[in-house]
């Protein structure tokens, strides 16, 4: 057959977009917002940052944008009012909704931490701490009906101390400010989270004496979660979030303090590199990071242990109810 100029030029036009086509990778398919709305800027949540960070969202065709709420309550509320796709909070702000007869409940789909992660700090540099120390002093605590106010008097009460009777327990202070109360001499005590723990020793103004996260076990205490209805509507998408944060994981299991803080330190731009590797070592050595979203029927029996000792538990939630393990569990098969 013969080949005319004209159908020689097709033919070339042809096969350099095809070449062209193909070194490009063809069309990309538009990535997926997700709106994640955090508690709290956390060291404590390092593996969502490890996620942004290295880019794990964003393999898995996520475009996440990530907001913080300061309160369980306030981030709560904006995943109800959809002014959030998913929300990084504490498990028992899901069974709240579900005990006010919510006809569309929170699902927990991903769990990020699994211990508490406040710590016991005195104002005075104890030789051999003793819990007994505890009894008649001035205890400052955190926000009544609160995970780290329940995992601190579920501790107590292990150790033989009755939070109500055996100590002044002041709990009325925002959680904002309660550093700066400590520091302006309230209490013999507080219960605190990094960075704000390791900063108070830096100064020399108290000392950690013990960890609410190794006294109260293994919680499901952080955990993304959804509205029933979003996830039913975008299972893809619930299953590439879940894969992002399995990689996360695995990356911080295996990468030393240091590359962790190097990954981390963008969002802490006014923390000091040394408190940030102290922080990060001290949460890591404990067990504060979870190795995968899977949320245990153990940990959550544990976590409505915790309420209900605390008074904050109406009637035991179960555990298949609010959480769903399904795209943990794909993500930790299929992620290596």
């Amino acid at each position: 057959m013969r080949i005319t100029k004209k159908w020689s030029l097709t033919l070339t036009v042809v096969l350099l977009l095809s070449l062209l086509a193909t070194a490009c990778g063809g069309k990309k398919e538009e990535a997926t917002k997700v709106r994640i709305g955090e508690v709290t800027r956390s060291l404590f949540y390092a593996p969502e940052y490890v996620a942004l960070s290295q880019g794990f969202f964003k393999e898995e065709g996520l475009d996440v944008e990530l907001t913080t709420t300061p309160g369980g309550d306030k981030t709560m509320t904006a995943l109800l009012s959809n002014t959030i796709d998913v929300a990084l909070v504490g498990s028992e702000t899901s069974i709240y909704v579900s005990q006010q007869g919510s006809d569309d409940p929170v699902i927990n789909f991903a769990q990020l931490t699994q211990t508490d992660g406040t710590f016991l700090v005195a104002r005075k540099k104890p030789n051999n701490f003793d819990w007994n120390s505890l009894k008649g002093s001035v205890f400052l605590g955190q926000r009544k009906g609160g995970m780290p106010q329940m995992a601190g008097e579920f501790t107590l009460k292990k150790h033989g101390i009755d939070p109500q009777k055996d100590l002044q327990l002041i709990q009325n202070i925002d959680f904002a400010n309660i550093v700066t109360a400590y520091a302006s001499g309230t209490g013999e005590y507080v219960q605190l989270f990094e960075p704000q723990a390791s900063i108070v020793e830096q100064e020399g103004k108290g000392y950690v004496v013990a960890s609410f996260g190794v006294e109260s076990g293994h919680l499901p205490y952080t955990v993304f979660m959804a509205k029933q209805s979003f996830m039913k509507a975008n299972p893809g998408t619930i299953q590439k979030f879940a894969n992002a944060i399995q990689k996360a994981q695995l990356w911080v299991a295996a990468k030393s303090v240091d590359e962790i803080t190097e990954a981390v330190k963008p969002y802490f731009q006014d923390i000091d590199v040394a408190i940030i590797k102290n922080v990060v070592k001290r949460y890591k050595d404990q067990g504060s990071f979870a190795t995968d979203g899977i949320v245990d029927e153990a940990e959550w029996n544990n976590l409505l242990d915790v309420m209900t000792k605390a008074g904050e538990l109406k009637e035991k939630v179960a555990w298949s109810k609010l959480v769903d393990n399904s795209y943990a569990e794909k993500a930790k098969a299929n992620v290596k």
